[in-house]
């Protein structure tokens, strides 16, 4: 098995540097066949929190060209793996998708800026993370009322999170010493504000984000419905993306 994984590597760089030299297409359509089933694992963990009637098939066709893109664009001699240069030109493809299809309803695109912007001005005042309690307060509503908002809003935070954690500058093109510095001191802080979080908001975000679990497996290991685990997802992405927000400024 060993052998046979040496071999098919020693294949795809002989490709890839006859492709550099050449451009021919018979070479590109062998490099594109190899990582095809990268565009569908990309497509797929992207679909995993969309709604239903989001077209996976969508996300892969528009993933495609992502790759394509990724195979035109990529530098052998920037000493950058293509798999990690290519998945992030996928994923930027795929959102490029979903932003314009404009699939959110505008009422609920609504509340959720005022909703982070209200939870990014009291938590910035309070110092820490802000209760329910607080939050409904800040927001002149009650706490169903808040609840219900979070679950409208569910739908809404995946896209804008992988953003900031996969964004081109962090883990594509190949950036100046300067950029390399913000782009640490961003990792850095993102990874002190998760720090921050509620415990349980805390976990879901490792789960789901650094670990790869769906929200449904997340459910099962903390013995919470699906609906609840989605919810402090939510909560817990916009309490990031206040943090992140501040960050990116503090860096212009």
């Amino acid at each position: 098995m060993i052998e046979k994984n040496e071999n098919h590597s020693a294949e795809l760089a002989k490709l890839w540097l006859e492709y550099q030299e050449t451009k021919k297409d018979t070479v590109r359509e062998k490099i594109i066949e190899n990582y095809l089933p990268l565009v569908k694992l990309v497509a797929g963990r992207v679909a995993i929190s969309l709604p239903q009637h989001v077209d996976r098939d969508d996300l892969i066709s528009s993933g495609f060209f992502g790759l394509l893109d990724a195979i035109e664009r990529y530098d052998l001699s920037r000493n950058v793996k293509f798999e990690t240069y290519a998945v992030t030109r996928i994923r930027g493809s795929i959102l490029d998708t979903i932003r314009s299809q404009d699939w959110l309803p505008a009422t609920v695109r609504q509340k959720a800026r005022q909703y982070e912007q209200t939870l990014a001005e009291l938590e910035s005042r309070l110092g820490r993370s802000a209760t329910d309690s607080e939050i409904s307060e800040a927001l002149g509503i009650s706490l169903e009322q808040l609840h219900t908002l979070i679950n409208q809003l569910n739908t809404s935070t995946l896209v804008p999170l992988e953003d900031f954690i996969q964004s081109e500058t962090i883990a594509g093109n190949v950036a100046s010493p300067s950029q390399n510095i913000e782009v640490e001191e961003v990792k850095n802080s993102l990874m002190r504000a998760i720090d921050k979080l509620p415990e349980k908001e805390k976990l879901v975000v490792t789960l789901y984000y650094y670990e790869e679990l769906t929200l449904k497996e997340i459910s099962l290991i903390l013995k919470l419905s699906e609906a609840r685990i989605s919810q402090l997802h939510t909560k817990a992405i916009f309490r990031l993306r206040g943090a992140l927000s501040r960050i990116k400024s503090s860096l212009l």
